[in-house]
C-alpha cells in the first residue's frame, strides 16, 4: 500500500470518527429530552394522582352513599375513576380494562359531546347535559350529566368529574306523551266537534271546526268572553251548572245555547262542558264540546208547536164526538119511543109482521146506540188523562162477570191468581171486558170455556185468554184490530171493542196477537209495560 491509500485512509476515518461524535451528541440530547419529558410526565402523574387522592379523600364521604353513577376522567377523557354504581351501570371496571368516554358516545352525539366538552373547559362547570350512551352489552341509555373540571395546587385544570343520572325511563316517557299529544292535537284539530279551552268563561283556544262553525279566526277567539259570542237557551240552568261544576259537585254537564256567527246568523249547538282540575280539586280549565243541532232544534220546536196543535184538535174532536153522541142519540130515543107508542097503541091491530118490524126497529136503534157509544169510548181513550192505580186484576175480572151476560153453559175460569198492576182501572176494566165479552159469546159447544193467565218478564205483563169457542180464520187476525172490522155476520158486533183494546194495548206500551183454529178456539195474548 503506498502513501497516498494510507492519506485516503485516514481521512476516511477520520469522517467516521465526526459522524460518530455527531451521532453520540444528538442521541445524548434526545436522550436527554426525553428523560425531561418523562420526568415532567412522572412529576405531573405524580400531582394529579396526589391531587385525586386529595379530593377523592375529601369526597369520599360525600360519594359513598350516591346512587348515581361517578366518574373521573382526565382531559384526554379516560376514565381514572369511578364508583360501584358507575361499574354497575356501564358494565366496565377500570382495574381490569381501559375505558375512554368518547367511546361510548353514538356518532350522533359526538359533535354535541364535543361543544360541551369546550363548555366545560371554558366555564369549568357542566349542567344539565343530555346525551345517550352506548354500555358494555350494547344497550343505549339516555343520560342526564353534571359535571365539572379538577384543578391542581396551581389552579390549572388536569380532569372532570362528573355525576350520570340515567333518564331513559323519563325520555322514552317524555316522547310518549308528545306523541300522544300530537295524536290528541289532530284528533282534536279534526273532531267533527267544535272544541274550545276556556277559563273563567275565557276562550284560551278553539279547534278548526269551532272557527269554521263561526267564521272567526284564532286571533278573533282568543281571549274573547263565551258570552260575547253565545247565549243559553236557559240561563238560569247554566248558571247553576256553572256554580255545582265550581263546588265540586259535577264534573261535566250539557246544554243548549245559541251561538253567533260572524256573519249575523246564527246557530243553536248542543254544548258539553267538562271540568279538568288541579292537584287540589280547583277547577282549572273547562273544555266544551259544540254540536251543531240547528236542524235537529228547530225540528224539535216545529214538533212542540204540531204536539200544541195537535192537543188542541184532540181536545176539540173529543168535544165534538161528545156534542154528536148527544145530538145522534137524542134522534134515536125519540125514535125508540115512537116504535114503543106503536106497539103500544096497535098492538092488537098488527099483524105479525108488522110487530116483527117494531121489534127489529128496536134493535136496530139499540145497536145504533152501542155503535155511538162505542165511537165515543175510542176517540176518548188516548185523550182521557191516566189515572194510575193499584189496580187487583181478580177483581176487575169479578166485577166484569157479574155485569156481562154469560151463558148457562159458558164458565169463565181464572187459572192462578192474577197480579196486581199499576195502571189506570177503567182502562184495564175496558180492556178486559171487551175480550171475556167477546168470547163468551161465539162458544157454541155443550161445555163453554173460557181461561184467564198471566207470566211476568222483566218490563212487561203478559196475559192470555183462551176461549174453546168457533175460532177466528187466519185472514181475520189483523183486520179486527181495525175499527168497524168484526168476523162473520154478528148483528150485535159494531166491530169497534177490539180496536178500543188495540189502542189501550198501544198506550201502555204492548202489543196484542192471537192464535187461533177455526172450530177449535182462540187464545187472544197482550202486553203491557209495568209502570213505575
Amino acid at each position: 500500500m503506498d502513501n497516498k491509500e494510507v492519506l485516503l485512509l485516514k481521512k476516511a476515518l477520520e469522517r467516521q470518527k465526526k459522524a460518530r461524535a455527531q451521532a453520540e451528541k444528538i442521541l445524548e440530547e434526545k436522550s436527554k429530552e426525553l428523560y425531561d419529558t418523562a420526568f415532567h410526565l412522572k412529576e405531573s402523574n405524580a400531582r394529579l394522582e396526589n391531587l385525586l387522592s386529595e379530593k377523592t379523600n375529601k369526597l369520599e364521604g360525600v360519594f359513598t352513599n350516591i346512587l348515581d353513577p361517578y366518574v373521573v376522567v382526565d382531559l384526554h377523557m379516560n376514565i381514572i375513576e369511578m364508583n360501584s354504581a358507575a361499574k354497575e351501570f356501564l358494565g366496565y371496571d377500570i382495574e381490569k380494562e381501559k375505558i375512554n368516554l368518547s367511546a361510548l358516545i353514538p356518532s350522533e352525539y359526538l359533535d354535541y359531546n364535543l361543544e360541551a366538552m369546550q363548555t366545560l373547559r371554558e366555564l369549568g362547570v357542566l349542567k344539565n347535559y343530555r346525551s345517550k350512551i352506548i354500555l358494555k352489552d350494547k344497550s343505549e341509555r339516555f343520560v342526564h350529566i353534571n359535571g365539572s373540571l379538577v384543578y391542581d395546587k396551581n389552579n390549572v385544570p388536569i380532569a372532570a368529574q362528573g355525576i350520570i343520572r340515567d333518564i331513559t325511563k323519563d325520555t322514552e316517557i317524555k316522547n310518549l306523551l308528545a306523541e300522544q299529544k300530537k295524536e290528541l292535537d289532530i284528533i282534536v284539530e279534526n273532531s267533527p266537534l267544535g272544541i274550545v279551552l276556556k277559563q273563567s268563561g275565557i276562550i284560551i283556544t278553539a279547534n278548526k271546526t269551532f272557527k269554521n262553525l263561526l267564521g272567526y279566526s284564532e286571533n278573533e277567539l282568543k281571549n274573547r268572553p263565551v258570552d260575547e259570542i253565545s247565549i243559553p237557551e236557559d240561563s238560569d240552568k247554566l248558571n247553576e251548572l256553572n256554580n255545582q261544576m265550581e263546588a265540586g259537585l259535577i264534573d261535566n254537564f250539557t246544554v243548549v245555547k245559541k251561538y253567533f256567527r260572524k256573519d249575523g246568523t246564527n246557530i243553536w249547538a248542543k254544548t258539553s262542558v267538562n271540568a279538568f282540575k288541579d292537584t287540589c280539586g280547583k277547577v282549572k280549565y273547562q273544555v266544551a264540546m259544540i254540536e251543531d243541532i240547528s236542524a235537529q232544534h228547530n225540528l224539535e220546536k216545529e214538533r212542540e208547536i204540531l204536539l200544541k196543535e195537535l192537543e188542541e184538535s184532540n181536545k176539540g174532536l173529543q168535544e165534538y164526538a161528545h156534542i154528536v153522541s148527544h145530538d145522534l142519540k137524542s134522534p134515536l130515543r125519540s125514535i125508540s119511543a115512537l116504535s114503543t107508542w106503536l106497539y103500544e097503541d096497535y098492538k092488537n091491530v098488527l099483524d105479525e109482521n108488522g110487530v116483527s118490524q117494531l121489534n127489529m126497529m128496536q134493535e136496530k136503534v139499540e145497536a145504533m146506540d152501542k155503535l155511538i157509544d162505542g165511537i165515543l169510548k175510542y176517540s176518548t181513550v188516548s185523550s182521557d188523562v191516566v189515572d194510575n192505580t193499584q189496580v187487583d186484576v181478580n177483581e176487575v175480572i169479578k166485577e166484569i162477570t157479574d155485569i156481562i151476560y154469560i151463558p148457562d153453559h159458558v164458565q169463565v175460569k181464572i187459572v192462578k191468581k192474577l197480579p196486581t198492576l199499576y195502571a189506570d182501572k177503567t182502562k184495564i176494566h175496558q180492556l178486559f171486558q171487551n175480550f171475556l165479552s167477546n168470547a163468551v159469546v161465539h162458544i157454541e159447544r155443550e161445555v163453554g170455556l173460557v181461561n184467564i193467565d198471566y207470566k211476568e218478564t222483566a218490563t212487561h205483563w203478559q196475559f192470555s185468554i183462551e176461549d174453546n169457542g168457533v175460532g177466528i180464520p187466519k185472514e181475520y187476525h189483523e183486520k179486527i184490530f181495525k175499527i168497524f172490522e168484526s168476523v162473520g155476520n154478528k148483528e150485535r158486533s159494531t166491530g169497534i171493542g177490539l180496536s178500543i183494546v188495540k189502542k189501550i194495548i198501544d198506550l201502555y206500551e204492548g202489543l196484542v196477537w192471537l192464535e187461533s183454529d177455526p172450530n177449535t178456539g182462540t187464545t187472544f195474548y197482550f202486553t203491557l209495560k209495568k209502570q213505575s
